[in-house]
């Protein structure tokens, strides 16, 4: 095994909503690995925009690129243009989701509830097993999952939300037992982020909230690479089908 702590220099790495937020800094920390990576979301011009900028300072070859992870029937088309581009694929980071707010739960319409199941569950099943056989035939591979404290936890406010990450939770442990040895599959449970979404939340309320965790505050989406970079290279070797909390402990408390 390689001496350095990720051994990502000159990997492949694909994350969806990857223009923004946690899937920003995501996209510049392998970078600043030496991987190269795609950034994919569904406006373009702010995938292509994060990706220039990451050649420029990171000297990594950066493609972005415009795909919408709830409409199944596109995304072979957004694997074909990763392996035309770079002709490999050693990482996956299925961090696309949507949590859209509802006024009450009898409200929720069916076109609603099937947009949250499609970009938060269906398409990182459809990513995922695209990619999983072409990554076992090119020796391996690296499948990171997104996933929520609501999965475990959903506050009326985020049911089918949170159904959908207990869903993806499943997956990941299902995939990491269909595709191993070769694909490793494990998934990041995420807590609170101060993001483009956390501008619309009530801050003294989530302010009671987070008190009552271990490391009392929101995290930041710095916060959130170092799992994903242990779960993307050598590191993690012996690791698959683990679910894993990043989340200032809140899990931990009752």
């Amino acid at each position: 095994m390689s001496t350095d702590r990720h051994n990502l220099a000159g990997k492949v790495a694909l994350i969806t909503g990857g223009s923004r937020g946690l899937g920003a800094s995501m996209a510049w920390a392998f970078a600043e690995e030496g991987a190269h990576v795609v950034i994919a979301s569904r406006k373009v011009e702010p995938c292509r925009e994060l990706a220039a900028d990451i050649e420029a300072k990171t000297g990594v070859k950066a493609l972005g690129v415009a795909a919408h992870v709830g409409d199944w029937a596109t995304l072979p088309t957004l694997i074909d243009e990763v392996y035309a581009t770079f002709g490999k694929l050693d990482v996956l980071v299925n961090n696309a989701g949507i949590a859209p707010l509802y006024p009450s739960i009898e409200e929720v319409s069916e076109e609603l509830f099937d947009k949250i199941v499609d970009v938060n569950l269906k398409g990182p099943f459809r990513l995922s097993a695209l990619v999983a056989t072409r990554m076992t035939e090119a020796g391996g591979g690296s499948i990171i999952n997104i996933s929520s404290n609501a999965s475990e936890r959903p506050a009326p406010a985020y049911i089918p939300y949170g159904a959908a990450k207990a869903g993806l939770n499943s997956l990941t442990k299902g995939f990491a037992s269909a595709y191993g040895p070769g694909v490793r599959v494990n998934c990041v449970m995420a807590g609170s982020f101060f993001t483009d979404i956390s501008k619309g939340w009530d801050m003294d309320e989530f302010d009671d909230l987070a008190g009552a965790w271990p490391i009392s505050r929101g995290g930041r989406p710095e916060e959130i690479v170092g799992a994903v970079l242990y779960f993307a290279g050598d590191s993690s070797s012996y690791t698959t089908g683990t679910i894993l909390p990043v989340d200032g402990g809140r899990m931990a408390v009752g």
